[in-house]
């Protein structure tokens, strides 16, 4: 059987399924403490963006702008970003980190970001003595790439600004990529088990924020700029995603002669097995016997359900790749048939992604990977009767295409805004294959009721 690897065959983008390099970065800077991001462009380009988080996370979140308008097209717009940086330095005396996140109009303005960067640090010397603020350039033009991109420069500004060699920290770091606090939360749980010592970055699992008496209301990340100078002392780096971090991993690897491990992104059994005996490798830990209990409650679980209820179900997958590339592995784990896969951006590295030949060898159907791709893809080919699928898997702007053509569909990935509270379960690791296998089967059921096709079965099974 093939895997047909494809772009989209026309220009333009119908219903977009990714977003811009900026509010990767974005997402990226939130997760650092006493950091707030200053993103150098139009006002719509951080309000857009925290809009997106807080339909997501139902939180607030600071992001700031330097707010340019038409006159920067002729005079340039650095005078907006040094009077943002000089406001927000004055108005929070505990921030400590600003990354400078450029947009496409800066970008194309030739604003001099690192210039402009290298003179505050001196001016801060001398209007905030004794005040230690690191400023980080962060190169984000909105033309090309998307928030995948966006995200994986903005932690390889991070850590080549910041990363110094200093005393062995016998810790690991563990680059998360694009997650969702319930996979924070997750990964700590895991290296808790195995008794290890981390620095997450980024760390959002405090996105989920308690409402607490005399406190505002926004959330902030948990990762401190200490870890992020410290990485250069780690033990080793794990990578969990191939296109968001990888590239911080191999400067930390090739400058400080930090060894890194690249994935497997650890959703399914089989890649969260390959994740454990990475940190095994790195640290020397042992795997406990909580771990593999949970991998055997797992298993069982998805045993029930594989056979009787996945068997041979066409699904569709659209969102971040390393995302999609793990469902697609945990697809067919569990009998599911993964006959499309959408990856919304124009990287071209996808085609040659080793992890799709892998696929190709293990499957016995026709599989279509679109790259560069949109919504419009999976419609078409849904409206023009060119595929067949039960299941779609993606995030909530999918969600008129899954009505429209009566799929039942699966929320994962960001954005999810029209579902309560899924940011806080993990995909990853055992626990997330549990709540993958149980979502979908429970998306299956509930379909089988309102279609009323054989929903006679769950009285029996």
């Amino acid at each position: 059987m093939t895997c047909l690897i494809t772009q989209k065959n026309r220009a333009g983008i119908i219903n977009p399924m990714y977003n811009c390099q900026p509010s990767g970065a974005q997402y990226a800077c939130i997760g650092i403490k006493d950091c707030i991001p200053l993103v150098h462009g139009g006002q719509g380009c951080s309000m857009f963006c925290r809009l997106l988080f807080a339909q997501h996370f139902k939180e607030n979140f600071d992001i700031a702008s330097s707010s340019i308008h038409e006159s920067a097209a002729v005079f340039g717009g650095l005078v907006r970003a040094e009077d943002g940086v000089d406001t927000m330095l004055k108005r929070y005396p505990d921030l400590r980190i600003i990354p400078i996140i450029t947009t496409c109009s800066t970008e194309i303005i030739g604003d001099d970001i690192d210039g402009l960067v290298g003179k505050m640090r001196r001016s801060i010397k001398k209007e905030f003595p004794g005040r230690e603020v690191y400023l980080v350039p962060v190169h984000t033009p909105s033309f090309k790439g998307s928030h995948v991109s966006g995200y994986d420069v903005a932690i390889s500004a991070l850590i080549t600004t910041l990363a110094k060699k200093g005393k062995p920290s016998g810790k690991l770091n563990v680059i998360t990529g694009w997650v969702n606090p319930g996979d924070v939360t997750e990964i700590k749980h895991v290296l808790k088990e195995m008794d290890v010592e981390a620095k997450v970055i980024m760390d959002t699992e405090s996105f989920d924020s308690p409402t607490m008496p005399d406190k505002d209301s926004f959330s902030y990340g948990s990762t401190t700029v200490e870890d992020l100078i410290d990485t250069a002392n780690a033990v080793g780096t794990l990578a969990l995603n191939r296109y968001e971090g990888a590239g911080a991993a191999k400067y930390l690897q090739d400058e400080f002669e930090v060894p890194a491990i690249i994935g497997p992104t650890p959703i399914g059994i089989a890649n969260t097995d390959a994740f454990i005996k990475n940190i095994s490798a790195l640290t020397g830990k042992s795997v406990p016997d909580s771990l593999a209990i949970e991998r055997g409650k797992a298993i069982d679980a998805l045993a029930d359900l594989a056979h009787m209820f996945f068997a041979d179900k066409r699904v569709a997958i659209f969102g971040n790749p390393d995302l999609v590339i793990g469902l697609a592995e945990f697809c067919l784990e569990v009998e599911l048939k993964p006959v499309l896969l959408m990856l919304g951006d124009d990287n071209k590295a996808y085609q040659k992604d080793p992890r799709i030949k892998q696929l190709e060898e293990k499957i016995d159907f026709d599989m279509e990977v679109i790259w560069n791709s949109d919504l419009w893809e999976l419609e078409k080919r849904l409206q023009n009767k060119e595929l067949e699928v039960d299941l779609i898997m993606g995030h909530s702007k999918g969600r008129y295409v899954a009505i429209d053509h009566k799929v039942p569909m699966v929320r994962v990935g960001f954005p999810t805004f029209d579902r309560a509270g899924l940011y806080r379960h993990p995909v990853v690791g055992y626990n997330g294959a549990l709540y993958l296998g149980e979502t979908i089967a429970n998306t299956l059921f509930a379909d089988m009721e309102y279609k009323k096709d054989r929903e006679w079965i769950l009285n029996t099974w």
